[in-house]
C-alpha cells in the first residue's frame, strides 16, 4: 500500500530550517555531507552502473533540476531514475505527498528517512539532490556540485556520447567560472535575502546585478558560455536565471531589472529552453517561491526596493 507523509502543517512543526539549516550572516551554505563519487570503474566504491542509482529532487530547487538537467542532456533517462519530493515543507523536511507521489525506491514518507539510513540519528540540513544506492542501501550524495559532473562524465557507455558537458580540454576554465556562477549567481540571491543591514544588502544585490552585467557583455560574443557547446557552466547559471523573475528577484529584491532587461542573458536563456533537457525539467508554477510563506533566511531589517513576479513569453523568437 502506498504511504503519504501528513500534509505539511507549519503550525504545528513549525517552518523548515531552524536547528537544521546551521548558516551564518553571510550565508555560507551548510555542509554536505555525504560526498560519495561514482566512477566508471567503481575505483571510488560506486561503480556506474544502469539501475543502481536513484535521484531524490524537487522541482522548486535549482541545484536538484542541475542533475534532472543532465540526465536528459546525457540520455540518462533508462539508466539513472528519478522522482521528486513535495514542493512544499515544514520542519520535517522534504517529504512524498500525492502532488508529485510516492517514494517509488524505498517507500518512505520522508526524505529524512533517507538520511537517517545513511547515518541514524543524522542531525543536519535535509537537502535535495540526493543520489542513493539501491546497493548499499544508502546515500552516495548529497553534494550538488559533484553529481552532475559525475552524471556527465562516469557514465559514458550508457550515454549520449555526443554530449560533453565537461570537455578535458576545458575542466580548468569551466571550474574557474563555476566558482564565479556559484558565488555571484547561484547563491549570492540568498545572501541579498539574507542580509541583516541596509550596507550589505546594497552591496550582495550589486554583486549580482554587477555579475549578470559581465555574463550579459560575453554573451554578446558567444551562443554560450564557452562557444557554440552547452557545458556544466550553462547548466549551473540556467537554474538561476530561469528563477529570477519570479523567485530569486521578487523575494529578495535584487534589481530593478528583470531578465528581460539583459537582452543577451534574455536571448540565451530561451534558447536553452527551446531544449527538452530544460524545457520538461521545468515547471513555473514551482518557481514562484517568493510568493508563500517567507522562508526562515529571509531577513526583514534593510529597506528594500519593489520587485513584483513576473513571467515572460519563455516561447519567444
Amino acid at each position: 500500500m502506498t504511504t503519504f507523509a501528513s500534509p505539511v502543517d507549519l503550525g504545528t512543526f513549525g517552518p523548515y530550517g531552524p536547528g537544521r539549516l546551521h548558516t551564518s550572516a553571510g550565508w555560507n551554505r551548510p555542509v554536505y555531507p555525504f560526498q560519495g563519487r561514482v566512477t566508471a570503474d567503481g575505483s571510488s566504491g560506486f561503480r556506474a552502473e544502469p539501475g543502481r542509482y536513484h535521484l531524490y529532487i524537487a522541482w522548486v530547487c535549482p541545484w536538484a533540476q542541475r542533475t534532472a538537467i543532465v540526465r536528459k542532456l546525457k540520455g540518462l533517462e533508462e539508466v539513472v531514475s528519478l522522482s521528486y519530493v513535495d514542493d512544499e515543507r515544514d520542519s520535517r523536511g522534504w517529504a512524498f505527498r500525492e502532488r508529485r507521489g510516492p517514494d517509488p525506491v524505498n517507500g518512505f514518507t520522508f526524505l529524512e528517512q533517507a538520511y537517517d539510513a545513511t547515518e541514524p540519528g543524522y542531525p543536519g540540513h535535509i537537502s535535495v539532490p540526493v543520489l542513493w544506492d539501491r546497493e548499499t542501501g544508502g546515500i552516495v550524495s548529497n553534494n550538488f556540485p559533484d553529481i552532475t559532473i559525475d552524471l556527465g562524465t562516469a557514465f559514458e557507455k550508457w550515454a549520449d556520447t555526443s554530449v560533453d558537458l565537461y570537455p578535458e580540454d576545458l575542466r580548468g576554465r569551466i571550474d574557474e567560472l563555476n566558482e564565479e556562477i556559484y558565488h555571484d549567481v547561484n547563491n549570492a540571491p540568498y545572501k541579498v535575502a539574507g542580509a541583516t543591514n541596509q550596507d550589505d544588502y546594497e552591496e550582495h544585490r550589486h554583486r549580482v546585478i554587477t555579475a549578470l552585467e559581465r555574463l550579459e557583455e560575453r554573451l554578446g560574443e558567444s551562443r554560450y558560455l564557452f562557444g557554440d557547446r552547452i557545458t556544466e557552466s550553462d547548466v549551473r547559471l540556467w537554474v538561476t536565471l530561469v528563477r529570477f523573475d519570479l523567485g530569486y528577484n521578487p523575494l529578495a529584491k535584487i534589481s530593478e531589472r528583470a531578465l528581460t532587461d539583459f537582452p543577451n542573458l534574455w536571448a540565451y536563456a530561451r534558447d536553452l529552453y527551446q531544449r527538452p533537457a530544460f524545457r520538461d525539467t521545468t515547471e513555473f508554477a514551482a518557481l514562484r517561491f517568493s510568493e508563500g510563506p517567507a522562508p526562515s533566511f529571509l531577513n526583514g531589517g534593510p529597506k528594500r526596493i519593489t520587485v513584483e513576479p513576473a513571467l515572460a513569453d519563455w516561447d519567444a523568437r
